[in-house]
């Protein structure tokens, strides 16, 4: 059974959210941290990990990135609050 996550990185200051989905989140926070990814979260260095959810189907995980993509800021931060509130960076907790 393969597992897919869909993921919120912020920068050191908090002030940016990045939502993605991968199939490998330790891989995936590396490339972030590393910048191998160019692009949003390289731009704003979006490092850090404060949110993530785990899915057995890929299609589960597209759908809930692009319902959170929509959302406004304030519906973003709660439910990260939600599940991280103290709004910890994860990186080494994955």
């Amino acid at each position: 059974m393969n597992t897919y996550y869909v993921y919120m990185m912020t920068n050191k200051n908090k002030t940016v959210l990045y939502i993605g989905v991968t199939n490998d989140l330790h891989r995936r926070v590396y490339e972030h941290t590393t910048g191998e990814l160019k692009g949003f979260s390289h731009r704003y260095n979006c490092h850090y990990l404060v949110w993530f959810e785990e899915f057995n189907e890929i299609d589960q995980a597209i759908e809930r990135e692009k319902e959170l993509k929509k959302w406004r800021r304030e519906k973003k931060e709660a439910l990260i609050a939600s599940k991280n509130p103290g709004r910890f960076f994860l990186n080494d907790e994955i």
